[in-house]
């Protein structure tokens, strides 16, 4: 993932929060350290969940746009220069790459659906896809957001706190393989991502 991302024909930094990782993954990254100059490794004494990953990252990023990319290639980091095009171009603050969401399971494809309706329902939005990872923005709006949540509600938390603040959400199409064990509940991570999109609906910024 981080050499894909390091081939991209783009000025870019490359942040990787390991957030206390105990397998391979600090080897991994001093291997690839020499290799990717744009690569800059930060590590997490404890585990602190997803959500505090991206803080971090966000408050040491100099770049003019902000992107997660997750590291299992779930996502093509080729779609990110698709993503990136609109903002280029004066078009959009906001982009979400949207997923055909065929191949989850069935339970997870219902969810995430569910999830999106709602959030559509109660920000007044018109996306397709709100539990996307591939939400880019530029800096300043990414900033702006002062992110709480430290798991899986943080995608609720980022697009109802975007749509609060009147940003329009630009969409384009993205690849996507999901991979068949994945780390999300739906039980777990699904009821406090329902509480996220009701916790922000009144949020003021």
């Amino acid at each position: 993932m981080i050499r894909r991302v390091a081939a991209l024909p783009v000025e870019k930094e490359i942040i990787v929060v390991d957030d206390c990782s105990s397998d391979r993954t600090p080897e991994i990254l001093e291997t690839l350290r020499p290799q990717v100059p744009e690569l800059r490794v930060i590590r997490h004494p404890v585990n602190r969940g997803k959500g505090a990953g991206i803080r971090t990252a966000m408050e040491v990023a100099t770049g003019d746009c902000l992107v997660i990319q997750d590291g299992d290639l779930e996502y093509d980091p080729n779609d990110l220069l698709r993503l990136l095009e609109p903002i280029v171009e004066g078009r959009a603050k906001v982009v979400y790459g949207v997923r055909s969401l065929n191949g989850q399971k069935l339970h997870v494809r219902l969810g995430n659906r569910l999830l999106t309706w709602l959030t559509n329902r109660l920000y007044g939005l018109n996306i397709h896809d709100m539990e996307t990872c591939y939400k880019m923005m530029r800096a300043e709006v990414a900033r702006g957001l002062d992110i709480e949540c430290q798991r899986f509600d943080l995608d609720p938390e980022i697009t109802a706190k975007i749509a609060r603040r009147g940003y329009t959400i630009y969409e384009v199409p993205i690849s996507y393989w999901p991979r068949k064990e994945k780390k999300l509940s739906p039980w777990r991570d699904g009821f406090p991502a329902l509480r996220a999109i009701w916790r922000y609906r009144k949020w003021q910024g």
